[in-house]
């Protein structure tokens, strides 16, 4: 069997990175770029910071903002439309997951025509042509966009999310530069940095992982463990950047061997209520994590190890499981996410067709004990 790592031809790190922007446009021989963002990244003048390099070097470029938290069908096909009209010869994504996903869709339909109508990428698609070289700079330290050959698009007329995983989308260079991080407000520092923890928790379990994956995600739990509380709760800026880091290295891991449960339940509560999926990831990850713990073994103490949890290495297995799932749940609480789905609105009544989309997810095979769609609604149920 053979394991492939795909990642960035190139990346950049650290505050006042996006300042390398202009050359690396210009060495690739680009002279007009569609900013891909969201409005409230212009209207908080987060992706005015990206303009201002853009003018500075004197780089046209046009903007597309029409994109919603959990991007649809109809945003990437207008984005598509947006990018043939622009005359532009790359995509430059600002913001979190929702601004790079649909930078990606756009990326790969504007070079595989067929794949126009959207929900025939679902999946792995065959796609023949590399996607327009796209760029992302990340405004958030969570999904790891930047890194991943996944996105993430929501089909509202069916109320579902779909993955599309393909390594013809996966961005030219990324530039991840913690200032771009500033401004996002507390509730989404916790959403997206618990949804980084569980990328690297569900990376490092999942039945696809190996020896390089759990080397990067072992790591990106570490830092994430050390740091999201400061970020969230202090404003700290070094805890900001070795976020930012952190949530990289999980997206090098998961990108390649893949997720489980948590995403795979996390999607549907996307697609019928419109949590953002950090959210909803975070909410889940404790309760799926217990119901993981047998089929994981090690596993969990090396989690607990790397979260630092006192006496990890004298208690028994599951001790060391058990104070694992407790180390996760905590700092989940701390940070301020909710620990039950009824306080995001989600009605109970939904919950046997939640579980029935989240079995026909692409991340819930991955998942590292065998589930079937009662697990997942007995999951569902425990988290209400």
């Amino acid at each position: 069997m053979a394991n492939r790592i795909v990642l960035n031809e190139m990346s950049y790190f650290g505050a006042g990175a996006i300042s390398v922007l202009p050359g690396e446009l210009r060495s690739r021989g680009f002279k007009k770029v569609l900013l891909v963002t969201d409005k409230d990244l212009i209207k908080f003048k987060v992706a005015t910071k990206v303009e201002d390099v853009l003018k500075e070097a004197g780089i046209k470029y046009e903007i597309f903002d029409d994109i919603k938290q959990n991007p649809t069908v109809d945003n990437v096909k207008a984005g598509v439309k947006a990018f043939r009209n622009s005359a532009a010869e790359c995509i430059v994504a600002v913001g979190g997951g929702s601004s790079i996903d649909t930078g990606k869709a756009i990326s790969i339909i504007s070079n595989n025509r067929e794949y126009a109508d959207v929900l025939s990428l679902e999946g792995v698609a065959p796609t023949e042509k590399r996607g327009v070289p796209l760029i992302a700079i990340p405004t958030t330290a969570g999904t790891a966009a930047e890194v991943t050959i996944n996105y993430v698009i929501t089909d509202v007329e069916n109320r579902r999310k779909f993955v599309c995983v393909d390594p013809h989308d996966i961005p030219i260079l990324a530039i991840v530069d913690s200032e771009m991080m500033e401004s996002m407000p507390k509730g989404l520092k916790a959403a997206t940095g618990m949804d980084a923890l569980t990328h690297a928790i569900e990376g490092y379990l999942t039945k696809g992982a190996w020896e390089l994956s759990d080397m990067v995600e072992l790591k990106s739990i570490e830092l994430i463990a050390a740091n999201l509380r400061a970020s969230v709760l202090e404003n700290d800026g070094k805890a900001a950047e070795q976020m930012a880091l952190g949530q990289y290295i999980a997206g090098m891991g998961y990108s390649n061997v893949g997720l489980g449960a948590v995403h795979g339940m996390g999607h549907p509560l996307g697609g019928f209520y419109d949590i953002p999926h950090g959210v909803a990831n975070a909410l889940l990850l404790p309760y799926v994590m217990a119901f993981n713990a047998p089929a994981c073994g090690e596993k969990f103490r090396d989690i607990g190890r790397a979260m630092r949890v006192p006496g990890i290495d004298d208690m028994s297995l599951e001790e060391a499981q058990k104070a694992t799932v407790a180390a996760v749940r905590q700092l989940s609480i701390d940070v301020g996410v909710p620990e039950k789905l009824h306080e995001l609105g989600v009605k109970k009544e939904d919950l046997s067709a939640l579980a029935a989309a989240a079995i026909r997810d692409v991340c819930t095979p991955g998942n590292p004990r065998d589930v079937t769609e009662e697990d997942l609604l007995a999951l569902y149920k425990e988290a209400f």
